[in-house]
This record gives C-alpha cells, sequence and structure tokens, in this order.
C-alpha cells in the first residue's frame, strides 16, 4: 500500500512546525514554500546574488532533516559579530550551492540531501517577484518585510495583496498538487506566508483540480498590521478568495490566555482568533474542526506533534474528529 502523498503549502515558522510534527509519520511529504521573503539575511543574499528567498526553504529543510542534531543547528545557526551579523549559515550554504550549480532548483535538492531531508522541498516558483498590498485607503505597501513589519498605520486594513508581476509555477510543484492526497494550507501569516503561494499563476487552480482533501490550519493569534480583528470566518473569506474555492476543512484551536500572555500579546496589538457559529452558517461545504493543538510554551504556538497527529487522524479519515456546526 503506497503511503498518502502530503503537500504543505506556506513559509516561515508556522510551515516548519507543522512539517517538524509530519516528519515522524509514514508519509510522502512535499513542502511547498513561498518565495516572496526580502527582510533580513534572506533579502541581502536575494538582492546581491539573486538567489530565490533562501530562509523559508532553510527552515522546511530542517524540520524535515532526519540529520544529526548538530548539523541542523549548524543549518540554522546565525553570525551575531563581525560583517556576518545576521546571516544565517543555512541561507549561504544555500546560495553558495546556488553559484556552485547556477541553479536554484539544484541549490535546494543539494541542500535537501546534505542534511538528509525525509521528502521533498519546493519553492512554489522559480521567479524573482515582490509581494505588495493594496491597504483600504488606497495606499500601496510594496515588499513583504513592510507588510509584515508595518511602518504605516497597522490598522489600515488590507484590501487586496498581489505579485509586482505574474510569477509562472515550479511545474513540479503543479504535479505534486495534482497527485496529492491532502493539501495543507498554514498555518502561518495569511497575507505574507500562505496567500502569496496562491498568487503564483495556476497554483489555485491546481489545488482545486486535484482530488485531494483541502485543509487550512487557522492562525492562533491575530497580527497587527494583517488580520486586525479578525474571527475565523475572516480567515476562512480570505482563503476562499484567493483559493476561489472553499476548503473542505479548517482546523481552529481555542486559546485561553495567562495574564502574562494577555498583557504581552496585548503590547503587540494581537489577540485570539475567535469564532462566531452565525458567520460559520454561511459556509457550504467546509466542516470545522476544533481542536487543542496548542503548544505549551511562553509563546503561543501549535504543537507540532499535535497538529501532525490531527493531520494524520484527517488523512486517514479516522473518525475521533470533532466538528463545528455552523
Amino acid at each position: 500500500m503506497r503511503r498518502k502523498r502530503v503537500v504543505a503549502v506556506g513559509g516561515g515558522t508556522g510551515l516548519y512546525t507543522l512539517l517538524r510534527g509530519l516528519k515522524n509519520y509514514d508519509l510522502d511529504l512535499t513542502a511547498v514554500v513561498t518565495m516572496t521573503d526580502d527582510g533580513g539575511s534572506t533579502g541581502e543574499l536575494r538582492d546581491e546574488y539573486g538567489v530565490l528567498p533562501p530562509g523559508d526553504v532553510r527552515r522546511c529543510i530542517v524540520a524535515l532533516s532526519e540529520s544529526s542534531e548538530m548539523m541542523k543547528e549548524l543549518f540554522q545557526y546565525r553570525f551575531v559579530r563581525g560583517s556576518m551579523a545576521g546571516h544565517s549559515f543555512g541561507n549561504l550554504f544555500i546560495t553558495a550551492l546556488k553559484e556552485l550549480t547556477d541553479s536554484d532548483e539544484a541549490a535546494i535538492e543539494q541542500a535537501s540531501k546534505l542534511l538528509k531531508v525525509k521528502g521533498k522541498v519546493l519553492p512554489v516558483t522559480l521567479d524573482n517577484r515582490k509581494l505588495k498590498a493594496r491597504l483600504e485607503d488606497g495606499q500601496v505597501i510594496q515588499g513583504e518585510t513592510n507588510i509584515d513589519l508595518p511602518k504605516h498605520d497597522g490598522h489600515l486594513k488590507i484590501d487586496k495583496v498581489f505579485l509586482d508581476k505574474p510569477a509562472t509555477p515550479n511545474s513540479i510543484v503543479v504535479k505534486a498538487l495534482e497527485r496529492a492526497d491532502m493539501i495543507i494550507l498554514g498555518p502561518g501569516d495569511l497575507y505574507t506566508s500562505v496567500i502569496p503561494n496562491l498568487l503564483v499563476k495556476n497554483i489555485s487552480q491546481a489545488i482545486n483540480k486535484s482530488r485531494a482533501k483541502k485543509v487550512y490550519i487557522c492562525n492562533l493569534m491575530t497580527k497587527f498590521g494583517e488580520t486586525n480583528g479578525f474571527f475565523l470566518h475572516d480567515f476562512i473569506e480570505e482563503i476562499r478568495h484567493y483559493l476561489h474555492a472553499e476548503p473542505d476543512y479548517v482546523v481552529w484551536s481555542p486559546v485561553r490566555l495567562s495574564k502574562k500572555l494577555q498583557a504581552k500579546y496585548l503590547r503587540q496589538q494581537a489577540q485570539p482568533v475567535r469564532l462566531s457559529k452565525a458567520k460559520l452558517s454561511n459556509l457550504k461545504k467546509t466542516r470545522i474542526i476544533e481542536a487543542s493543538v496548542v503548544s505549551k510554551a511562553d509563546l503561543v504556538r501549535h504543537d507540532s506533534n499535535r497538529l501532525a497527529k490531527l493531520t494524520w487522524s484527517l488523512v486517514n479519515l479516522n473518525n475521533h474528529i470533532k466538528f463545528i456546526d455552523g
């Protein structure tokens, strides 16, 4: 019996968290990574060497790596002194491989082999593109970093995100999506980690064409400058808008904050993503899964193992899943 094919689409810490747990299950895994990151070490290497953004790729490689802990720590190591300060070793490593092979694809493939990756890590596109956001007042913000860490008035809602130019999809990604048994969107920042993948030409179509179960893992907290005041249905509506279809399942986890965490997130103008059953009644086919998948840490994060266990149950149609009726 063949292993179930699971394709996880996203970027940032959210995709890393999901993959780190899924690696422990007998699955045929593919990580599809957004290519619009332009901040920090990634942004500098992207501008200077023309390499595709290596940061999220690096995280995914580490998440799926079966190498020693030292190798994984080395790949994540960030220099803190001198001219290399701020650069991640893994980012430099992938950039060096790009220089040697003259190919972003080959660089990622070689890095994956060296770190004994279980599965595949694929850039959603091989085109160098910038992310833009139009705000509700008509202002256009350029660059993922400027959207993610707003220098503008972060209370303004995002009306639309788009790429500076059309992007051609990675053909291997399209094939992986069409052959998948399950496609997972998120978790991750809605407008800067998840949706940018859907802006690449034919990616949404490939997802909708696939017979795979489509799952969206919603964020645990809102994010200032992106999803201020969003309820669960607001996240789902944005996914539906850019995907041009409803996901089959949405994973939502209630969050209860300690007083210490409440104060911390209040300073960040963030709050737990809440649910309104009345608003969910508009959904035609999406099933809402309430799941306790919050990590017991000093930050509100998804728990890798709990999230992976839930995914395993879904991909195998395990009946021990609680749905919320709209």
